[in-house]
């Protein structure tokens, strides 16, 4: 059996392995695919697997012996699942792989907006402590999280984690998921007037695309800090650079953007008191590793029949 893996060094850039996959059939791991290349070389395939290349229906339709998508991560919008499902085709995730890792980024992204730990760093490396006449110096405010109020917009397992992670600094935490709410939940609406730092960590739906947008920063607190370690468009990139230039946002830490790899033109590029990692919050090795075996079991369950993670 033939299985193809399209973007092979995303998740694996040559420090793990395939062998996990390998037990089911012949692995042809390419680094990455153009879009133009994907029906050839998934010519004669029953299993693809793919992390961000994309899956139109223009492709699928190509594609006679696919029999099994895997995405190797846990959004899937890469699939075009209607046209999957009307050739019979099983799309599977991968959920939950990443928890420990994202909601740890996120605490990282935090932190440094707090500490300025970079900044500093570069500092005492360029030799400014050298030339201090006093034991401390400080090149950008610090500010201590303890008693700070933090809104976690959604409540799923990363949120629950971040949730942790806060309370033991000291936080107070707001929780805001993004659909059915409890007794000690809230609304958006009703944190944006006293929350110090927001953090995303719900899905992108087209009620959550440009949730964090011009009028809702205006109705927040002066100097908010804000995290977005869910998808890059559930903020409004410009509204948010314009927010940071003004300083009614005194920092933004985010894992994603709106389009990756970044533009030139991003709003976020040049925007001051930014703290952008490139999407690496599930990269781990320990994380990444879970992942692949994570997509073996999805494989061996497709193949005895019983699909697990499916999504259409």
């Amino acid at each position: 059996m033939k299985i193809v893996i399209l973007d092979a060094s995303a998740a694996n850039p040559g420090d793990l392995s395939w062998a996990e996959l390998e037990k089911f059939g012949e692995v042809i791991a390419y680094d990455h695919t153009e879009p133009g290349d994907v029906v050839s070389r998934l010519e004669g395939a029953r299993i693809a697997i793919t992390n961000k290349t994309c899956f139109t229906e223009e492709i699928i339709n190509s594609l006679p012996d696919l029999k099994y998508i895997g995405v190797l991560a846990t959004g899937y919008n890469v699939v075009d699942l209607k046209a999957a499902s009307s050739h019979g085709i099983v799309v599977t995730n991968v959920p939950e792989y990443a928890t420990y890792a994202t909601a740890q980024m996120a605490a990282a992204l935090l932190l440094e907006m707090s500490c300025n730990v970079g900044v500093h760093n570069a500092s005492v490396k360029d030799g400014d402590w050298i030339r201090s006449k006093q034991f401390c110096y400080w090149v950008k405010p610090l500010t201590e999280l303890a008693g700070k109020n933090i809104a976690i917009v959604g409540m799923g397992k990363i949120g629950t984690r971040v949730k942790e992670i806060c309370e033991a600094l000291g936080m107070n935490v707001l929780k805001v998921p993004h659909t059915v709410r409890s007794d000690d939940e809230y609304k958006l609406s009703d944190v944006l007037g006293i929350a110090d730092v927001i953090t995303l960590h719900c899905p992108l739906t087209e009620d959550t695309k440009d949730l964090i947008n011009k009028d809702v920063l205006s109705l927040c607190k002066d100097g908010v800090m804000i995290v977005n370690c869910a998808r890059g468009p559930v903020v409004n990139e410009q509204d948010m650079a314009d927010a940071l230039r003004s300083g009614k946002v005194s920092g933004y830490g985010c894992d994603v953007i709106s389009v990756e790899p970044m533009r030139e033109d991003n709003p976020l590029k040049d925007a001051p008191n930014t703290y952008i990692t490139p999407h690496i919050a599930w990269a781990p090795k320990e994380t990444r590793a879970r992942l692949i075996t994570i997509c073996a079991s999805n494989i061996e369950a497709f193949l005895n029949g019983t699909p697990v993670n499916q999504v259409n």
